[in-house]
């Protein structure tokens, strides 16, 4: 049974910084795309980061460009997140998410093949 499970999240005042953890179980994620989407209250789920299994090449959304890093541990079967100089409008469900083999282009959520349960991340002003 594969299984995406988030950590790290928690509630944060705005400048301060969390990193996001997602252990992988089931499969093995170092082939494949991963990524982070996150959806706030009333919003659609969005891309945040993605990051390529074998160059390590990643993606930002603009809003978070400079702010949040993505990246991978694959002996540990671990992806992160780390986020630094949050915002309030950074508030949302953090998901994890693996995305099917030869997918990476975009963060068309069609291309993801497993999501994490999710993860709140709250930034107080």
């Amino acid at each position: 049974q594969v299984q995406l499970v988030e950590s790290g999240g928690g509630s944060v005042q705005a400048g301060g910084s969390l990193r996001l953890s997602c252990a992988a179980s089931g499969y093995t994620s170092s082939s494949n795309c991963m990524g982070w989407f996150r959806q706030a209250p009333e919003k659609e789920r969005e891309g945040v980061a993605r990051i390529y299994p074998y160059t390590a090449i990643t993606y930002y959304t603009d809003s978070v460009k400079g702010r949040f890093t993505i990246s991978r541990d694959n002996a540990k079967n671990t992806v992160y997140l780390q986020m630094n100089n949050l915002k309030p409008e950074d508030t949302a469900m953090y998901y994890c998410a693996a995305y099917s083999p030869g997918t990476c282009g975009t963060f068309n959520q069609g291309d993801v093949v497993y999501w994490g349960q999710g993860i709140q991340v709250i930034v107080s002003s």
